[in-house]
């Protein structure tokens, strides 16, 4: 009998990395029904606004919300005299994971070969899934239990894309204590967090990211919940970290947890959330350990501390200089937002 509580309370949660990712192709409705089905209490989905056929496509109320990550594969290039001083280039996206080519946000959403026609290359093959689609699977009755992580991708205009999903939230019945309850802002920026506010006051905010600094000093007074790489958390400040959030009541949610062996060590801190691609191998595994939780705890190794580089501070120093780069390549450089730069006034969609 386990030495843990029994109860399902007493373990993390499970949600789907873009689902069911390992057996769907990700950021699908499939990918994410696969999840729901596995038993998965959330789904995580990152966001992207593709262009509508309007003249006016960038700022346009037809613009569309796509679920879809890593909008490109990043690298930089040095920009100038500075050491800081990078730039990320983009290249290709959409054809990693679907028969078209082009970032999306140089693709037209609708018309001749327009976004919505891609299908995935991984079987079975689906369309790409847009915001207002994912939201009304999760208005199903069978699924007003499923939580959703949307990953707010940097490269958005947070105004015009927060005032969109408003949009789309609001035009849900009861959607004030059905779904915007159930709905977690993933922040990976500052500069997002006042236009969360003024558009999506509604909605509980995280921050994502791989800097305990970062996750400090910008975001702890305007976030409920850290979703925090799980190497970063393995470390000695990642530790401090996660007893300081929950001694403030704080949520932490650790990403993207794949590995049996680091899933109980998930267990062993205390996470409130595991975020996996892999949904029913949590499940299970959660199932035997609130069974037995000595015996197949004592299964699974913590030797990847010492036999994995990513466990060592050199290397996450460097990722998580790189990411810091790319992420203000895009957004500007990183500042606290004084409470006079939060006000800001909600806009309607076609202010946006």
């Amino acid at each position: 009998m386990s030495s843990l509580a029994t109860t399902s309370n007493a373990m993390p949660e499970c949600w789907g990395h873009r689902g069911a990712s390992a057996s769907f192709p990700e950021n699908t409705l499939a990918s994410f029904e696969a999840a729901i089905r596995d038993g998965a209490e959330g789904i995580e989905s990152g966001i992207l606004l593709a262009r509508s056929t309007c003249p006016v496509a960038a700022r346009d109320h037809h613009d569309v919300v796509v679920m879809f990550h890593d909008p490109c594969e990043h690298h930089f290039i040095y920009a100038g005299a500075s050491p800081t001083a990078f730039s990320p280039v983009v290249t290709s996206a959409v054809d990693r994971v679907t028969d078209g080519t082009g970032l999306i946000r140089e693709r037209l959403w609708h018309g001749e070969g327009g976004l919505h026609q891609l299908r995935t290359i991984k079987e079975p093959k689906q369309s790409m899934a847009t915001f207002e689609e994912t939201v009304k699977l999760l208005m199903r009755p069978e699924n007003n239990h499923v939580k959703f992580n949307v990953d707010v991708k940097v490269q958005n205009k947070p105004a015009h894309l927060f005032a969109l999903m408003h949009k789309i939230i609001s035009a849900q019945p009861d959607w004030e204590t059905a779904l915007a309850p159930r709905i977690l802002l993933g922040l990976w920026h500052p500069s997002f967090l006042p236009h969360a506010k003024a558009h999506l006051p509604y909605c509980r905010r995280s921050y994502i990211g791989q800097d305990i600094a970062v996750a400090r000093k910008f975001f702890w007074d305007s976030c409920d919940v850290f979703s925090i790489k799980f190497s970063t958390l393995a470390m000695a400040d990642g530790a401090k970290f996660r007893k300081d959030c929950k001694q403030a009541g704080k949520r932490v949610m650790a990403w993207t947890v794949n590995d049996p062996e680091h899933m109980v060590e998930a267990v062993r801190w205390g996470i409130d959330v595991i975020i996996t691609d892999v949904t029913k191998t949590w499940l299970d595994l959660r199932s035997a350990l609130e069974v037995d939780y000595d015996k197949i705890a004592a299964q699974h190794s913590r030797m990847f501390y010492w036999t994995t580089l990513e466990f060592y501070s050199p290397i996450q120093l460097i990722s998580r200089r790189r990411d810091h780069l790319y992420l203000e390549g895009y957004a500007g450089p990183f500042r606290k937002i004084d409470a006079a730069a939060e006000a800001l006034p909600a806009i309607s969609v076609t202010e946006a």
